[in-house]
């Protein structure tokens, strides 16, 4: 989001959000989280921990402020360092107690029966996304998804994920394969597992590396719902104002 896009016009609020890389703070009509938060809110899911960096500052000032959600009660964990999603959600621990959480991106709007769904699946699981269902509202360029995660599940039970495989990984996934937009429902063992991995070659903490781990060495069984809508993705400047269109006269009540 931080990288400058010449073809792409902004008006002053979206280019400062987007300089300090704040996805979910672009006003689109409204901030993008505010449609993100109204999402949950209509599937139930009220009790919400945003996981921001200590220099996120305006994003607690926005949400405890006047116009602060009357449908969800937002909590805040910060992540001190951007050591990978893992991390991140290593960071909403005190949060989730011993309960199954459902973790999500901040800058995807998901389909709501989305959220529905991922209440069905019990201790743990996740939403698959048809390839081709992503691709058909124009919302998400064919390439991004060659670097989103794949997956491959047995009688509803997920067996395989890569996250950003290479063309003959892919190739082994099909034509049209099922894909990991990060909309999950973790167990209370996914905290173990984030301690107990290394670093990936970025550098990073990986989420998917946790759920590997708890599936290879606690025995976690992820159940995969699967689905073949479009998810509404703002990841760079250049979908700024695509977004905008698309949430144009949509209501959102966070």
């Amino acid at each position: 989001m931080r990288k400058a896009d010449a073809g792409v016009r902004l008006d002053p609020d979206q280019h400062a959000a987007a300089d300090e890389g704040q996805k979910g703070m672009i006003p689109v009509g409204r901030p993008f989280l505010d449609y993100v938060l109204s999402g949950l809110a209509d599937a139930g899911l009220i009790h919400v921990c945003l996981v921001i960096g200590p220099e996120h500052r305006a994003v607690r000032e926005y949400y405890t402020g006047p116009g602060r959600p009357t449908r969800v009660v937002v909590d805040f964990a910060i992540q001190e360092r951007p050591l990978g999603t893992a991390d991140a959600v290593l960071a909403a621990e005190s949060f989730a107690g011993d309960a199954s959480i459902v973790v999500l991106n901040a800058d995807n709007l998901y389909p709501t029966e989305a959220f529905f769904d991922l209440q069905t699946l019990g201790r743990a699981g996740l939403i698959g996304f048809r390839r081709s269902g992503l691709l058909k509202s124009g919302d998400i360029p064919p390439e991004r998804i060659n670097h989103f995660a794949l997956i491959d599940w047995t009688s509803g039970i997920l067996t395989r994920i890569v996250e950003k495989p290479d063309a003959e990984t892919a190739a082994e996934f099909g034509d049209d394969p099922w894909v990991s937009m990060n909309l999950w429902l973790l167990p209370p063992t996914i905290f173990a597992s984030a301690r107990a991995i290394a670093p990936s070659p970025r550098g990073e903490l990986e989420l998917v590396d946790a759920v590997r781990h708890g599936m290879e060495a606690l025995g976690e069984r992820y159940r995969v719902k699967v689905r073949e809508d479009a998810v509404l993705d703002l990841s760079t400047r250049g979908d700024i104002p695509r977004v905008r269109e698309r949430l144009m006269g949509r209501e959102a009540r966070p």
